[in-house]
Order: structure tokens, then sequence, then C-alpha cells
């Protein structure tokens, strides 16, 4: 366990330094809306993290810096609890 902990603990500190390099020019998708003439609808539910970043952080940076650290834990949380459900699954099925 305290090798993933360190783990976590590297990858937070390098989206603490690469987070602000992050590109500000749009993904392919939205390039190709926006040459087409296409507007996004106003969405009725903005999200926890709408455009990468957090409403309550003032400072665009710390905002930022929050959204990455927050989405990547979430998304590391996830696969945790998919990969421990999966693995008892396939456990249990081998028992039967």
């Amino acid at each position: 366990m305290k090798k993933y902990l360190v783990i976590i603990g590297l990858l937070v500190v390098f989206l603490a330094i690469f987070i602000p390099f992050a590109s500000s020019n749009p993904d392919g998708l939205q390039k190709v809306a926006k040459s087409l003439g296409i507007e996004e609808p106003a969405s009725s539910w903005k999200g926890l993290m709408f455009d990468y970043s957090i409403e309550a952080f003032k400072d665009p940076y710390i905002s930022t810096l929050v959204a990455g650290v927050l989405g990547t834990f979430l998304v590391l949380l996830a696969s945790l609890v998919l990969g421990v459900l999966i693995s008892k699954r396939s456990v249990s099925r081998r028992d039967c």
C-alpha cells in the first residue's frame, strides 16, 4: 500500500508542475465545430469542474491545478474500486 501512496504523491507533483502548460487551444472536435460556425448550446448544468476549473478558486492557476489533481484522484479511485469489485467477482465465480 505504501508503494501506491508514493506513486500517487509523485503523480500529484507531476501534475502540479505540468498542468499550467496544458494547451489553451481547443481540441479536435471543438476546433471543427468552431470552423463550421457551430455554437455550443448553453448547458443547464455546468458540472463539478466545468472547463477544467473549480469556481470556488478565483485564481485560474490554482483552480486548474486543483481540478487536475482532483480529476486524477477521482479517476484513480474509480479504477481502484472497479478493480476490487471485478477481482472479488472473479474469485467468487471460481469458488462455484
